[in-house]
This record gives structure tokens, C-alpha cells and sequence, in this order.
């Protein structure tokens, strides 16, 4: 091999920290013998990887391909080393997460006790963020997305389809117009998620409730439900979401028979070749998704 493994490796670190300090650091070694180890796989290959400033390093396009390959060649090691030492009956290490605030409380957050119960090796690191993360410039294990995906280049796996309903509060139905038909909902506070309209269905019939105004809308469904809770409306909800409350009398599901398109939710990872401490967290979660 023309590359010492190890100056590559280091490489990669470097690039997923962001930083020499911060992956020297991690690395525990100095960050002059870091930096001159970087510098000489630069020198060996002829082609300059990184642009160094005071503050920050960046890849060069050259620097992009380089990483993106190397990376998956040392994802590969690890996993050989993993398994050999025996990793693989007890996962250990730091698993960073990129998700949005309400798949987070109601998806993860609840089955994580008993997770590390099993695997109490595993430390989590949570990144909630409405942004997209990219997985490898924020130094991601899996970011999950809700919703339709585009081709990213990344590997999705389905972990789940979630039922969603319309959901109101008891003292804001009480107050409003009756609701028996989704013709009803236009003399209704409807609340929007992310610019989407209603689109629901019974059997064979479609219809779509089409917002003009509303008097609130987000880009979070944990938002809207605080929302409703607080007597605004009737939003569109995560049957998870909304089932505390429901069972708590608080909110109650609205044109029950009709039923809004079901919402997939992927992971994401940056290959296929994952980590044991990766795999064994996305197989419990898609169980407990699941049941």
C-alpha cells in the first residue's frame, strides 16, 4: 500500500472533528505531530486535501473524494477490529444522532433506558436541529428524517410508517362549529405543518383541505401540539404524538373515519458498512417502531 492506513486514518479523524486541536485531542497526541502526519500523506500522493486557516480546516474538491472513500476504508477496519475483539457481544462508544425535536421525545427518548440497560457501553450525543446535518461534516452516525427523502447519496432505511390524525382540544371543539365532514373544516382554525394542505381519505374517497389563511403555522409538529393543547386549533399529529394526551382527555381525535397518508421515517448513515454500536441501535429501534 503507496499510504501508510494510520496517516489515513488520522485523516479521517481530523476531517470529522473539524479541527486539529479537537481531533488531536480525541487522538490524545500532539496536534504539531497530528498536523506533520497529515501534511506527509499530502506529500505522498501529491494533491493538496485540506485548507488550513487559523480557525477552521476545510476540503479541497480533491480533499471531498479522497475522504469520502477513505472513510468507508476505515469504517471497514473498524468493523473487522470490532468483531475480532469481540465487540461484537458488547458495543461500546459514542453514537451521535441528528434528529428533529419531536421524533426525539416521542420516538427515542422513551426507549433509551432500556437500551443502555442492554448496551451500557454505548453513549449517545444528540444533535436536535430543524437543519438537515450533513453526515460527515458534522461528524453524524445516523440522522433521521421523516417524510419523502431526495437522493442524497446516503443509505436510508425504513424504520417505521407512522399513522397520523387531526387532533383538537375538548374546550376548542366545544367553542367551535360542528365537524362531521372535512367540508366542515373550512369553518375551522386549521393549523398548517410546513406548508402542507389535508390530504385525507376514507375507502376509496380523496379529498384535500386546501389552506388559505391559517392562524398559525410551523415547521414543528411538537410546536402544534402545544398548540392545540393551548386551545389554538386543529393541527395534524403523530398518533404516538398525540396519544398521551388523548389518553389523558385532554385532545381528542377529529373526523376519525378519515385518515391522512402515513408518514415513513428513515435512517440515514453515510454506507452500509456500519459500526456494530450503529447496527445495534437502529435493529432495537425499527423493533421497538415496530411492535
Amino acid at each position: 500500500m503507496p499510504n501508510n492506513l494510520n496517516d489515513i486514518a488520522l485523516f479521517v479523524a481530523v476531517v470529522k472533528a473539524k479541527s486539529f486541536r479537537k481531533a488531536a485531542d480525541l487522538l490524545d497526541m500532539p496536534t504539531s505531530t497530528l498536523s506533520r502526519r497529515v501534511s506527509h500523506l499530502e506529500k505522498s500522493i501529491g494533491v493538496r486535501l485540506l485548507h488550513r486557516t487559523t480557525r477552521q480546516i476545510e476540503l479541497t474538491e480533491l480533499g471531498k473524494t479522497y475522504f469520502s472513500r477513505c472513510q468507508a476504508i476505515i469504517v471497514q477496519v473498524e468493523n473487522a477490529h470490532e468483531e475480532l475483539s469481540g465487540a461484537a457481544e458488547s458495543p461500546n462508544g459514542l453514537l451521535r444522532l441528528s434528529m428533529v425535536e419531536e421524533f426525539a421525545a416521542d420516538y427515542v427518548v422513551p426507549h433509551l433506558k432500556e437500551f443502555q440497560r442492554m448496551h451500557p457501553g454505548i453513549r449517545f450525543e444528540f444533535d436536535i436541529n430543524p437543519r438537515r446535518a450533513n453526515l460527515i461534516s458534522d461528524s453524524v452516525d445516523i440522522a433521521f428524517r421523516m417524510g419523502q427523502i431526495s437522493d442524497s447519496g446516503l443509505i436510508a432505511r425504513k424504520l417505521a410508517l407512522f399513522k397520523l390524525g387531526l387532533y383538537a382540544s375538548k374546550t376548542y371543539l366545544k367553542n367551535a362549529p360542528p365537524l362531521k365532514i372535512p367540508a366542515d373544516l373550512e369553518h375551522h382554525k386549521c393549523l398548517q405543518l410546513s406548508g402542507m394542505d389535508f390530504h385525507l381519505s376514507k375507502g376509496g374517497k380523496r379529498v384535500v383541505h386546501k389552506f388559505k389563511t391559517s392562524p398559525f403555522a410551523a415547521n414543528s409538529m411538537s410546536l402544534l401540539k402545544r398548540l392545540v393543547l393551548a386551545d389554538a386549533g386543529i393541527a395534524m399529529l403523530s398518533e404516538p404524538m398525540a396519544h398521551g394526551a388523548v389518553v389523558d382527555g385532554k385532545i381528542l381525535r377529529v373526523l376519525p373515519d378519515w385518515q391522512p397518508p402515513e408518514v415513513p421515517v428513515y435512517a440515514l448513515t453515510e454506507t452500509r458498512l456500519l459500526p456494530v454500536k450503529t447496527r445495534v441501535f437502529l435493529d432495537y429501534l425499527h423493533s421497538k417502531l415496530n411492535p
